[in-house]
């Protein structure tokens, strides 16, 4: 699922770390790919800056993506193990 749900417990940017780490996970992220910039994000998944900043940076604490300032946020290469709680 890559809606962001309003009615959802989870805050908007928890559901977006979420939707992105799926994604990252099942290969359409490839290992040492760019991620979508973020007004792109902010565009496809109709949220606020603020919020795909904070989704990126729980992923960034994860482990699973590595940004680089003025080039982008790129997927780790190699990816962290999947925690099995998630």
């Amino acid at each position: 699922m890559d809606k962001i749900s309003a009615d959802s417990p989870e805050y908007v940017y928890e559901q977006l770390a979420a939707i992105l780490e799926r994604k990252i996970r099942s290969g359409e992220y490839a290992p040492g790919a760019r991620l979508p910039g973020e007004l792109v994000m902010t565009h496809d998944y109709g949220v606020g800056p603020g919020t795909v900043r904070r989704a990126l940076s729980i992923l960034r604490d994860a482990g699973l993506v590595i940004t680089r300032p003025a080039r982008g946020t790129f997927v780790a290469d190699p990816l962290p193990p999947a925690n099995p709680s998630t």
